[in-house]
Formats: structure tokens, sequence, C-alpha cells
């Protein structure tokens, strides 16, 4: 009686392989982005919090916060900043275009506000 061999065949393995290394190479690439808007969207909830009264004050200060915290994407003048009863709201929206390969891109549409 001979014994059934059991495992993964070669052609199995570079097909796994293949797919891991495509999915790796997929979040390098969209994971930064990602961590900048989300650095950019607790930029402008602290500064919505820390008390600002106009928007001079408010585009200042995410400025000074956004060198510290390496914000690229945004810049201050690209904030919409309004007044909600005594609080100042601040939102923000852009998009951004993230290059896979020869060709082949991705686009995110971030968009954030100082209430959520």
């Amino acid at each position: 009686m001979r014994k059934q061999q059991h495992g993964v065949s070669i052609m199995g393995l570079l097909t796994v392989l293949v797919l891991v290394i495509v999915v790796a190479l997929f979040g390098m690439k969209v994971i930064p982005p990602v961590m900048e808007y989300r650095t950019a969207k607790g930029t402008i909830q602290a500064v919505a919090r820390s008390g600002v009264t106009n928007a001079a004050d408010a585009r200042r200060a995410f400025d000074n916060r956004a060198a510290i915290d390496n914000v690229g994407s945004l810049q201050a003048k690209d904030l919409e900043i309004t007044r909600d009863g005594n609080a100042v709201v601040i939102a923000f929206a852009y998009r951004k275009e993230i290059p896979l390969f020869t060709g082949v891109g991705l686009y995110i549409d971030f968009a954030a506000n100082s209430r959520d």
C-alpha cells in the first residue's frame, strides 16, 4: 500500500507567495496616506479643542502642529473653518492619488471635521 502524500505543490506555493507580495506592496503604498489622514484629523480636533476663537488663530495653530506632525498633504489654507455656537469647527477634504504601478493608480478621498 502506498502512502498518499499531503502538502502544497510548488505551483500552489508560488501562487500564495505572489498573492502575499501583491498585498504587501499594496499595503506599503496605501498605509502612509491613511496614517497621514489620521494625523491630520487628530490635529484639527486638537486645534478645535485648544480654545481658538477665530479662523486666523486656528490656521496658525494648525500650521504649527502640522509642521511637528509632518502633515504635508494638507495646508492651513485648505481648511474650512466655521463657528457652531461658541465652538470653532474645522473641516477639510482632499483627494490623494497613489500610483500603484505603470498606468495604474488609486484615488482616495479623505474628509474629516473636528466634530467627529
